[in-house]
């Protein structure tokens, strides 16, 4: 039983990552991005080249505004379609009525986004070997600022793609999935920001802030500094809202 379920997720996993694929905004968003980090690597490199501060080259890459500004937006694009598209087009119907269950599904469909996700970010490896190729300096002092960076960026994926496949299973409306998830993702960087907007709140908001914040967890973590409630609240999270997404799936089906 195991191995069927399996097999049929993988099916599903494959039509998803295929559908992606097939799609111009997926390379749209591809060279985009590519673009866009690779500015923020350039700015990386020529604020080392200042002298400014002491920061290495992994942390000014992942604690610019370069670097949150296409990681807030890439979500909404990547997810908008998942589930809204397909209900649009009423090609849902037949993944409601195929021999398998509603959890495949959604799993199927979250991995597909994770999956692309993935390899947006998998070119950005490049760039530390070949800067340390030309410099012949390190990127990171020590090998966890890239385990705690990228472990990072996983985590943040795993909640914010979730988030994104809520929004598209709330609606058929591409746009209005994307704008959703958008507001969602911009509001836990709203909320982490207040600890430096109002740096004289007490103790409690600011260790509510950090629990929420992903700037600075991300600071944080590609120092090497890891803690283990950002990593809790994360995986936590994430379950919560695919449980979510799953019961409003669910409710898809017994509607139609």
């Amino acid at each position: 039983m195991k191995a069927e379920a399996m097999r049929k997720f993988l099916i599903l996993f494959g039509r998803e990552v295929s559908s992606a694929f097939h799609q111009p905004l997926a390379y749209v968003v591809l060279f985009f991005f590519l673009i866009v980090t690779g500015f923020n690597f350039q700015a990386g490199v020529t604020l080392l080249n200042t002298g400014a501060g002491t920061v290495t080259m992994v942390q000014a890459f992942f604690n610019t505004v370069y670097f949150w500004f296409p990681f807030v937006l890439v979500f909404p694009l990547i997810t908008m379609r998942v589930f809204a598209e397909e209900a649009k087009m009423g090609t849902i119907e037949t993944l409601m009525t195929a021999p398998v269950k509603d959890a495949q599904v959604v799993a199927a469909k979250y991995s597909g986004c994770l999956f692309f996700y993935l390899i947006l970010w998998a070119p950005s490896l490049l760039y530390f070997v070949v800067f340390q190729e030309i410099t012949g300096v390190k990127a990171a002092e020590a090998v966890g600022s890239y385990v705690g960076a990228y472990g990072m960026l996983l985590l943040m994926g795993l909640l914010f793609t979730s988030i994104g496949c809520l929004a598209s299973a709330l609606t058929d409306n591409q746009i209005v999935a994307a704008i959703i998830s958008f507001a969602a993702i911009l509001g836990f960087f709203f909320l982490g920001l207040l600890s430096f907007l109002l740096p004289s709140t007490g103790t409690f908001l600011r260790e509510l802030t950090y629990y929420l914040s992903p700037v600075e967890h991300m600071m944080d973590f590609s120092q090497g500094l890891f803690d283990t409630r950002p990593v809790v609240f994360y995986i936590s999270s994430t379950l919560l809202v695919l449980f979510a997404t799953f019961h409003i799936f669910q409710y898809r089906r017994w509607k139609s």
